[in-house]
Order: structure tokens, then sequence, then C-alpha cells
């Protein structure tokens, strides 16, 4: 599986236009630096998953809807992983990525 940061950047960059909200606001909130949304938006920059989850907070989405273009808003369990991973250390947020990757491919019963 191929994954098309254009795309995602496309998607961030919607879901900022249709809250109204300007490149440093979000940038701001999210707690990233000067202009690296824009080039995440462009998809210049590849943002790690940390990065994902700060933007979906800021963005009061889910990283679905930046990933595979749809939010799930059912509940705010994904806020309280986004919170817990924002913790963690590069080592750790290395294999928490590794375990999502696999659980994605899971098929559940």
């Amino acid at each position: 599986m191929r994954i098309d940061y254009k795309e995602i950047g496309r998607r961030i960059a919607q879901r900022r236009k249709a809250l109204g909200l300007k490149q440093f606001e979000v940038e701001e909130r999210a707690d990233i630096g000067y202009k690296y949304l824009s080039n995440i938006e462009r998809g210049i920059s590849i943002p790690s998953t940390e990065v994902i989850l700060r933007l979906a907070i800021a963005l009061d989405t889910t990283p679905d809807e930046f990933l595979v273009g749809t939010a799930r808003q059912e509940g705010e369990g994904w806020k309280n992983v986004a919170e817990l991973l924002r913790t963690m250390d590069e080592g750790k947020l290395a294999l928490a990525r590794s375990f999502l990757q696999w659980l994605t491919e899971q098929e559940m019963r």
C-alpha cells in the first residue's frame, strides 16, 4: 500500500478551510513550526504520526479523515490515544506506529 501524502495534505487543507482557519492558527493550535503546515498541505513534508494526531485535535476531527478520507465522530476515544502518543519519545512512537500499522491490516471478526 502506497501512502499518498499529497492527498493527505489536501484533506488537511480542506478541513482547515471548512473551519475558516488560517494556516498559522492551526500551526499554533497543533504546536507545530511556522510554514510546516503549508509544506504538509502541499505534500512536500511528510508528517509524523504525532503531527497527524495534533492536527486532528487542532481541527476537531479524527486522523482517519486525513488518512483515508472519513472521519469517525462517535466518541472521544481517539483523543485519549492521541494524548498518550504525545508523551512518547521517538522510540516509543516508532513502536506505536508499527503496532497501529499492523492493527489496521488485521481483519476484525
